[in-house]
C-alpha cells in the first residue's frame, strides 16, 4: 500500500504567519487547518470587536481552506478559542452564519488566548472527490 501524499498548500491568498507553522497539511484527502485569527495577509493582527474578529478568522480559515481544494461546507471538525466567556452566546449566534446543521464536531475552549486576540479557530475538512458528487 502506497503512503499518502503529504502537501503544503500556500496560495497567493492564504493568510501566512511569521510564526513557525504552516496553515494548511494536506494528507490524502484530509485537510488540517492550523489556528487562523484575526489577521491580515502579512499575520499581522487586526484587532476589532468580538464579531468582527471572528469574522475575519473565519474568512481566512475559508482562504486556507480553498487553497487546499475545499471550503467551509467540507469541515467535520473545528477547534474553537474564545477569549472571554461573555462572547459565548455570540460566539453561538456567528457560528451560525459559517456552518449549519448537521454541524461539524465541535469543541470550544475559552480563557486561553492572549489579550491581543478575541477569537481562533482551527479545523479539519475533507477535500471532495468526484465520487462526493
Amino acid at each position: 500500500m502506497t503512503p499518502p501524499t503529504v502537501r503544503y498548500p500556500l496560495e497567493n491568498n492564504t493568510p501566512t504567519s511569521h510564526l513557525p507553522f504552516s496553515p494548511s497539511v494536506v494528507v490524502g484527502n484530509m485537510v488540517f487547518v492550523s489556528g487562523q485569527a484575526s489577521v491580515d495577509g502579512s499575520g499581522n493582527i487586526v484587532s476589532d470587536s468580538f464579531e468582527g474578529e471572528f469574522r475575519r478568522s473565519m474568512e481566512n480559515l475559508n482562504a486556507v481552506l480553498n487553497g487546499a481544494g475545499c471550503n467551509l461546507s467540507h469541515v467535520v471538525q473545528t477547534r474553537n478559542y474564545v477569549r472571554d466567556d461573555k462572547d459565548l452566546a455570540a460566539f453561538n449566534e456567528l457560528y451560525k452564519d459559517y456552518f449549519s446543521a448537521p454541524f461539524p464536531a465541535r469543541t470550544t475552549i475559552t480563557r486561553c488566548l492572549p489579550d491581543s486576540l478575541r477569537f481562533e479557530v482551527e479545523c479539519v475538512a475533507v477535500i471532495p472527490t468526484a465520487d462526493d458528487n
